[in-house]
């Protein structure tokens, strides 16, 4: 680290820690109810700190810097307009990663894979850094700091007692001020510490790696001892072979659907759909492995190696894009006949994106190697981003009652346990499936009092919907309703109307 790690920055500027302290203090205020645009208006007092200490540290913004740190900032997003926790958990995450890469500025493989978890390696240094700023400033300023913390608490306690007083004498102006201003109860006090210690410390570190940089690309990998043409070419071929076998083989089946399966296999459809999609989605994240390793003991003697190398690992990479479709041609037919869930849509975007990886690493071996690695991170990404802003719970709520419609069966257990991003579709299901569908999705709007700050849109949608209707209390059974009663799977008979094989 202390190779990688510049000289110590500067002292903090006086921008930078107002900056800091304002993270800080909206981490307390806003983010104690939940998460929703609170992230947004956090996070923007926090890249602010950081653009004031890279400009006085005399970094320049860079186009990949701006790219990374609006993609961290367009992540936050998600949360803002999806109630479903788990691609918000995604967003959230990337959106760390993007953020330390656009500190960082790192454009090799290590350099991306570390940059983007490096932002954690200037949390201890950048504390130290902050106390010494505040006291220089305290010992420095001849009484300007503490005139200006003074003024800002006079002028707190002021706002307080004032906008008590008028809130008890307008009940819209204490309406409007409840709405704006965060509800702070004194038993939430360690809990909102907490926020703020946490808020400081992030932005800390961000304004501490934006004035001093761990140059992450200094980390490098030696290349493998380069083989002989027949060594390295020789295996790779009959893995060619092997995949251009198995893909003739599945034209049939990509081509001939359903029926084509029932007469060439002895498994059912939903085995032969489950079990393939799961062997080829390891093929392809193996594959990716074979071509890693063979770029780092590729022959490296001229002009003729590297068109063997071109040659050998384009066609690998274009027979495992078939594998790709084979495997998502796959996924469709069991979506089409069990319906579509969280664990299904998650791992066909997966397989998607490694789609996309697979595209990159060809158009790398014809332009060049050299952005690669940054042209995947942003490729996963975007994937991120996209798959939060398509609405995951939507998507599923959506596909499962247009199953409905076309005479399957549907699984009103599961679909109730989605978020209230499924509600749109949810309400278009006949009686008594929509209430069995709703009920717990509106209790728990019902139960919920987060602030508009920490809402997102698809609750706040969802309460439009519903508006005031209880659930109240019903005798009717939900447990069961729904599945297999209005048709099988295929529309005749099957041995396996329930798929135990997904626990989502």
């Amino acid at each position: 680290m202390s190779r990688l790690r510049p000289a110590k920055p500067g002292s903090i500027h006086s921008a930078t820690l107002w900056s800091v302290l304002a993270t800080a203090l909206l981490s307390a205020l806003v983010l104690g109810d939940g998460i929703g645009l609170n992230l947004l208006v956090v996070a923007v007092p926090a890249s602010l700190a950081a653009y004031f200490a890279a400009r006085a540290a005399g970094r320049r913004l860079r186009p990949w810097t701006a790219v990374w740190g609006a993609g961290g900032l367009a992540l936050l997003v998600v949360p803002a307009l999806r109630d479903a926790g788990w691609p918000s958990f995604l967003a959230v995450v990337s959106a760390v990663a993007l953020g330390s890469l656009a500190l960082h500025g790192s454009r090799s493989w290590p350099g991306v894979f570390l940059g983007s978890v490096g932002l954690f390696t200037s949390v201890a240094p950048s504390l130290g850094w902050g106390a010494r700023g505040v006291r220089e400033r305290m010992a420095g300023s001849r009484g300007g700091w503490g005139v200006a913390f003074r003024s800002t608490a006079v002028a707190a306690v002021l706002l307080i007692v004032f906008g008590a007083l008028f809130a008890s004498a307008d009940a819209a102006f204490a309406d409007v001020l409840g709405n704006l201003i965060p509800d702070v109860s004194v038993g939430e006090g360690p809990w909102r510490i907490f926020l703020a210690a946490l808020g400081l410390a992030g932005a800390l570190a961000a304004a501490y790696t934006a004035a001093a940089p761990v140059r992450w690309d200094g980390v490098t990998v030696r290349p493998g001892r380069a083989r002989g043409r027949l060594e390295w070419a020789l295996p790779l071929i009959v893995l060619n072979l092997l995949f251009a076998v198995f893909l003739a083989i599945q034209l049939t089946v990509l081509l001939g659907g359903y029926d084509k399966v029932m007469a060439e296999t002895d498994l059912s459809y939903s085995e032969y759909a489950r079990q393939g999609f799961w062997q080829l989605l390891w093929a392809t994240l193996l594959t990716l492995l074979v071509i890693a390793l063979a770029l780092r003991w590729a022959p490296r003697g001229g002009a003729r190696d590297r068109t063997l190398v071109r040659g050998v690992l384009g066609t690998l990479c274009l027979l495992t894009l078939v594998v790709v479709a084979s495997a998502l041609r796959r996924m469709d037919l069991y979506v089409d006949a069990y319906g579509l869930t969280r664990l299904r849509i998650s791992v066909a975007a997966v397989e998607l994106w490694l789609g996309v990886v697979l595209v990159l690493i060809m158009a790398a071996g014809v332009f060049g190697r050299r952005l690669l690695p940054r042209a995947v991170a942003a490729s996963a990404a975007v994937g991120v981003l996209a798959f939060g802003l398509v609405s995951p719970d939507g998507l599923i709520a959506e596909q499962n009652v247009q199953r409905y419609r076309s005479d399957h069966s549907i699984d009103v257990e599961y679909l109730r346990g989605l978020s209230a991003d499924a509600v749109p579709a949810l309400d278009t299901l006949p009686e008594p499936l929509r209430t069995c569908a709703l009920e717990e999705i509106q209790r728990t709007l019902r139960s919920s009092d987060e602030p508009w700050y920490a809402t997102s849109w698809g609750e706040k949608r969802a309460r439009d919907i519903l508006g005031d209707w209880d659930p109240g209390f019903r005798e009717i059974g939900c447990r069961g309703l729904g599945s297999g009663d209005n048709g099988s799977e295929r529309g005749g008979e099957v041995d396996d109307p329930y798929d135990p094989y997904d626990p989502y």
